[in-house]
This record gives structure tokens, sequence and C-alpha cells, in this order.
């Protein structure tokens, strides 16, 4: 868990080097993500990180936590507004300090967790480790509409790997929450690291692969881009299907964006 929790951090020290000189007026500039500001999108990843940190702790507050954004959505409001609500008048540069300052708290205490323990969330229950995961894979995904609207080509690390073993384990959630069986078998993956190491994954096959850089691949089964705008290697009809649709996040089925919609802003 120390390394991972190490990973997380990482991910949101990056984040916040690029944020950290933003005003506020700079703040509040939509993404091409739902025209989602960027306020928003740490809004987003700070709520769910204290909402991680509430469900690590297992004393019921996620539970009130996540009854109340419910009873929110039931009411006609939304998952936004709620956010809105709970941190109160949290906001521009103080609400990324907020979220720099938590992100290392919880870190902190995930990283002495029991990575087996089970902890609730809003759908299934989860491991503690696969819960960090999924804040570090948030934090990459989200990330990828800042860097991407204020022209920066983010520079990945090797810590992309959690995201590529999240990735190729939800092939099968994948189908799941689109209510259709996982084909069968599941397409070898064989991606290069950001430091040039080979990373394979599921048995070997020329029939059924998915080959090419690893942060592209996280791209795709975060849908962060549309597999047309990679260039990698996908090779069967299992595997052209998987990528037309990957999902490796929680919720309802998604659909990636199209081709084109998601791209580093230039000019800036």
């Amino acid at each position: 868990m120390k390394s991972l929790a190490t990973h997380f951090l990482e991910e949101c020290g990056a984040l916040h080097l690029v944020l950290e000189p933003l005003s506020e007026p700079e703040l509040d500039q939509a993404t091409a993500f739902k025209g989602w500001t960027i306020n928003r999108v740490i809004q987003h990843l700070h709520v769910w990180n204290l909402a991680a940190d509430m469900s690590l702790n297992g004393d019921g507050s996620f539970s009130d936590f996540y009854g109340k954004l419910e009873a929110h959505r039931a009411a006609g409001g939304t998952m936004g507004s709620f956010e809105r609500e709970w941190l109160g008048a949290l906001s521009g540069p103080a609400l990324v300090e907020a979220w720099r300052k938590g992100s290392e708290e919880i870190a902190g205490r995930f990283a002495n967790a029991d990575p087996s323990a089970r902890v609730k969330w809003a759908g299934p229950d989860m491991s503690v480790r696969s819960s960090l995961t999924a804040r570090l894979m948030e934090t990459w995904a989200h990330g990828q509409e800042v860097y991407d609207v204020l022209g920066i080509v983010r520079e990945n690390g090797d810590r992309i790997r959690n995201i590529v073993v999240l990735g190729n384990n939800t092939y099968g959630w994948t189908f799941k929450v689109r209510g259709e069986a996982a084909p069968e078998p599941r397409p070898h993956l064989r991606l290069t690291a950001p430091s040039g190491e080979l990373w394979l994954y599921n048995e070997p096959s020329e029939t059924e692969l998915v080959q090419g850089l690893a942060e592209e691949f996280c791209q795709v089964v975060t849908q962060v881009r549309n597999v047309a705008d990679t260039k990698l290697t996908i090779v069967g009809a299992n595997a052209r299907n998987w990528m037309s649709k990957a999902q490796c996040f929680a919720g309802d089925a998604e659909t990636p964006p199209a081709a084109g919609a998601r791209k580093t802003a230039v000019g800036r």
C-alpha cells in the first residue's frame, strides 16, 4: 500500500504543479469533458477523495454522505450541485490547496491500511487497494482534461501501471455494464511503459492483441481519448470490440469521446 500511496501522491503532485499558478478566472475555463471547468474537476476529485477517506474510516460517514447524494439527486439535483453544496463556498485557488492537502492526508491513512480489507462504495464493496487505485485513476483521467485545455503534454511515469492493471481487470466490467457477455479469449496486452519497459498481460496471442504505448491504453480505458486518436495496434474482433467502448470506472455505461473530440489544445 505504501508504494501505491506514493504513486497516488505523485500523480496529485504533478497535477498540482500546473494548477498552482492559475488565477480564479483561469480555473473557471471550460474543459472538453462535458464542459466542466477546471474548478469543477478539482471539486469532483476533492469530494470523492474525501468520500474514499470516509469509506476507509468505516464509521458510517460514507453511508450518510452517499444517502444525502441520492436524496439530492432524487429531488432533481445533480452530482455537481451536491458537490458544491458539500464543499460550501470552497472554490478557486483555495479549493486547489484544500484538494492538495487532503490528498496528502488521505494517502498517509491509506498507506497504513490493510490492502485486502473491504470498504463501502457507490456500487459493490471493494478492497482498500482497489479504492486507492480508483482515486489514482480518477486523478489521472480527470487531470487529462486540465492538461489538454492548458495545452500541456503530460509526461507520464511508470506509476500508470496501476491504471493498466485496472483497465485490464475491468475487461469483463466493460461488457457487463452494457448487459453483454465478455467475449473470450481476452486480448493479449503488449504495452510499452513510459520507461521503455515492456508490460505483458493475458495469454500471448497474435490474433487477439492490443499493442502500443501504455499511456495510450490508459487513455482509452479511462475514456479520455477515442482509440482512433491513438497509435495502438488493435488485432482481432474481441480487441476491437473492447477498445471501442472500454470503461475502467464504475457507474452506468458511458460512451467514449468521438474521434478528434479530446486533444491537447494548441497555440496556448
